[in-house]
C-alpha cells in the first residue's frame, strides 16, 4: 500500500501563506518551511493556482499568495485541489467472482469506503484554513 503527502504538504503551504499575511512568498521560502525541494512545492502550487486557491505573481519580485481570505478556504477545497478522486484501490481490485466472498466483497467495500470518504470530507469542509492558522498563531512566533 502506498500513500502520498500532497494534501498534508498543501495544507502546510497554504498555512505558510496565511502566516505571511498577504505577502508574496517564493517557492524556495515555502520549500524551506516544508523541508523539501522547491520543485515539489512548485508542482503543488500549480494545482493550487489552477484551483484558484493561490495567486501566482510573476516577475523578479514575484511569488505566491492566497487568492482569498483563510476563512473562505476549507481543508476540503485544498484536498480536492491536490488529490485525485479516491478509488481506495478498487479500480485495480479484481476478486474471483465465482467465490462467495469474491462475488460480494467489492460492493461491501465500496459502501464502506463511500461512507468513510463522506465523513472525512464533511470534517474537512468544517475546517477552514483560518482554523489551522489560529491554532498555529500561538506557537509561530517567528517574523513574517
Amino acid at each position: 500500500m502506498t500513500g502520498n503527502t500532497r494534501f498534508a504538504v498543501s495544507v502546510h503551504v497554504l498555512a505558510y501563506l496565511a502566516f505571511k499575511d498577504g505577502g508574496q512568498t517564493t517557492s524556495a521560502e515555502i520549500a524551506s518551511s516544508v523541508n523539501t525541494n522547491p520543485v515539489v512545492i512548485r508542482r503543488l502550487l500549480s494545482a493550487l493556482v489552477k484551483s484558484r486557491l493561490v495567486i501566482a505573481h510573476k516577475g523578479a519580485a514575484g511569488g505566491f499568495s492566497l487568492a482569498s481570505a483563510p476563512a473562505k478556504i476549507t481543508l476540503l477545497d485544498i484536498y480536492r485541489a491536490v488529490e485525485p478522486q479516491p478509488d481506495h484501490g478498487l479500480d485495480r481490485f479484481v476478486p474471483n467472482t465465482k467465490c462467495p466472498v469474491g462475488s460480494r466483497i467489492e460492493t461491501i467495500l465500496r459502501t464502506a469506503f463511500f461512507k468513510a470518504q463522506t465523513g472525512m470530507e464533511a470534517q474537512l469542509a468544517a475546517t477552514s484554513l483560518a482554523d489551522v492558522h489560529q491554532q498555529l498563531k500561538g506557537v509561530c512566533t517567528a517574523k513574517k
